[in-house]
């Protein structure tokens, strides 16, 4: 089984999030206070960010930190069922 890489998920979450803001790496740097390479880095999964840069990040996009938690536990979640071996069901 593949192990499931909690920071590229939510590397991932945050591009999304970028992304559907209309916001550049620039931008959300710039709001957050979190340096140009260190945002592209945590986005592509390399870094992982801790809760204040995750707070701060949050903020630049408008999303509440609990919001953003929620979507990347979804997210792990299906990632998880999907991997989890089908049982077939007792006769």
């Amino acid at each position: 089984m593949k192990t499931i890489l909690i920071r590229k998920v939510m590397g991932e979450t945050l591009r999304e999030l970028r992304m559907a803001a209309g916001m550049t790496l620039r931008e959300v740097s710039m709001a957050s206070m979190v340096s140009l390479g260190y945002l592209s880095e945590i986005e592509r999964g390399h870094k992982e960010a801790s809760s204040e840069v995750l707070f701060s990040i949050a903020s630049a996009l408008d999303v509440s930190l609990s919001d953003l938690m929620i979507s990347i536990s979804g997210k792990l979640a299906t990632l998880e069922a999907e991997r989890m071996p089908r049982v077939a069901a007792a006769a």
